[in-house]
């Protein structure tokens, strides 16, 4: 079986002010070190990614961007481009997080404009998926994510794959203490491989990373982190705090 290097990444959303971004990146940054066994990212708000790269310098933890523009310049404005994000210091941007799609009505389509833009100005993506709870519960959870998949890779290069990471993120479970079990994870996970096998072949799917995001904690990140297909953790509310974060980056080193 394919060895991929577990990836855990901090989405601290709306959230810190800019001593506490300050502060939370130093401590991370602090926690792990030089320590490359993991891949560890922070993803703060916009205002705090210099600040918050200033403070992860030296150190192994990366920066990444929760959003990113689906045009590289021009008049749109409030939107950020990937040039800016680079020159912030980001190696990473989200793209597609569930509270984009169905809180502030992103599509397929401009998600999948997001993912080409971000990659052909030298970004990685972070891409998001997941099923909401009336999709799982109607059974749709497969159907989700094969539209899912299909829509936001279309027309993706196999040098634009190799900076592709996936976090499948049942919206059911985010941001409400709800988490999927092991097994569910590892279900989900297991077929969304299946499916980057089937539509871009084995390279791929063995080498894509794929996370798993949805109320993951320091308690129950190592049952979510051994399973065979997931492959580290997009991090959501555990990751305001250094300690939570920190453990699940140990649990993921173990």
């Amino acid at each position: 079986m394919p060895t991929r290097k577990k990836f855990v990444a901090g989405n601290w959303k709306m959230n810190t002010t800019l001593a506490e971004a300050k502060a939370l990146a130093a401590a991370v940054a602090k926690g792990v070190g030089a320590d490359a066994r993991v891949t560890v990212a922070v993803c703060p708000p916009f205002p705090w990614l210099t600040a918050a790269g200033e403070a992860v310098r030296g150190s192994a933890v990366a920066l990444g961007a929760q959003d990113v523009a689906f045009e590289k310049k021009g008049a749109f404005t409030g939107e950020v481009s990937p040039a800016m994000l680079l020159d912030a210091g980001c190696t990473y941007a989200i793209v597609g997080h569930s509270e984009r799609r169905h809180v502030l009505g992103e599509s397929d389509a401009a998600i999948n404009q997001k993912v080409h833009t971000a990659l052909e100005e030298g970004l990685h993506v972070i891409l998001c998926m997941g099923e909401t709870l009336a999709e799982r519960e109607r059974g749709l959870q497969e159907r989700v994510f094969q539209r899912q998949v299909f829509a936001a890779c279309a027309g993706l290069t196999d040098e634009q794959f190799a900076r592709l990471v996936i976090a499948y993120e049942p919206v059911w479970a985010i941001g409400t203490g709800k988490v999927a079990t092991p097994e569910q994870a590892q279900e989900a996970h297991r077929f969304v491989r299946g499916k980057l096998r089937l539509l871009y072949g084995d390279k791929i799917a063995d080498a894509t990373p794929i996370l798993y995001g949805g109320s993951v904690t320091a308690d129950n990140a190592a049952g979510l982190l051994h399973q065979p297909d997931v492959d580290g953790a997009l991090v959501g509310g555990a990751s305001l705090k250094a300690d939570s974060f920190l453990a699940i980056v140990k649990a993921a080193q173990g």
